[in-house]
């Protein structure tokens, strides 16, 4: 489960949005950085350390956008790159926040979410009264079987263009949609190892990362 605060955040995950997603290749819509919230859903990290956040951002009249976010108590070595900014929470104090994609712990959260048929986690929010289990409002679901097993991504490699950020994770890849528009939505084959959401105003369900074999895997069950 995710464990909520009640706590004041500075910048606030929206005011860090807005700066960091119109510097990307597929935040250029964003521009004007009038981005606002559809949904968000979050994944486990197993080792209670990492905040596993991702969130679906739009601006008026735009295209919707898939933007994972971790969150961390100190920097994580070797990914400078992925670093977006520190925040202050008055809660767990100085945060790290990087983009998922080049962060282990998301990547090995979705893709265990992915081959194991996996969910978003459920959230509880601190309150006077105890925690408090809050409605979802955003789902998915990976597209596998339980029991599946699940390699280790240790460091992962992301590289991103207009639409998607392909992550080259060890034995895998995923392919993390982060351009979500009207039709095409629903254009082209689903992959048959997804992670498939469903927010406020879309009922059906959208394939919203896709795992592929790497080469050395190619034929084999990914």
């Amino acid at each position: 489960m995710a464990h909520l605060y009640q706590a004041e955040i500075r910048p606030t995950k929206l005011e860090l949005l807005r700066q960091w997603v119109p510097t990307q290749p597929w935040g250029r819509s964003a521009a004007d950085g009038a981005l606002e919230r559809v949904g968000a859903f979050r994944f486990d990290d197993p080792d209670g350390e990492v905040g596993i956040e991702t969130f679906l951002v739009r601006t008026p009249g735009g295209p919707l956008l898939q933007v994972p976010l971790t969150y961390r108590a100190s920097a994580l070595e070797g990914a400078d790159a992925a670093l977006i900014t520190t925040m202050d929470h008055s809660v767990l104090g100085r945060r790290w926040v990087y983009d998922g994609c080049g962060d282990p712990v998301y990547v090995q959260a979705a893709l265990a979410a992915i081959r194991t048929g996996g969910r978003q986690a459920d959230e509880f929010v601190e309150t006077d009264a105890g925690l408090v289990r809050r409605e979802p409002t955003t789902f998915v679901t990976g597209s596998g079987s339980p029991g599946t097993p699940v390699p280790e991504v240790v460091a992962p490699v992301a590289r991103s263009d207009a639409e998607q950020t392909v992550v080259d994770a060890d034995q895998a890849s995923l392919v993390v949609r982060r351009v979500l528009v009207g039709a095409d939505l629903q254009r082209g084959t689903p992959s048959p190892y997804a992670l498939l959401g469903r927010w406020p105003g879309q009922d059906d369900e959208v394939e919203l990362v896709a795992v592929s074999p790497r080469p050395a895997e190619a034929g084999s069950r990914p």
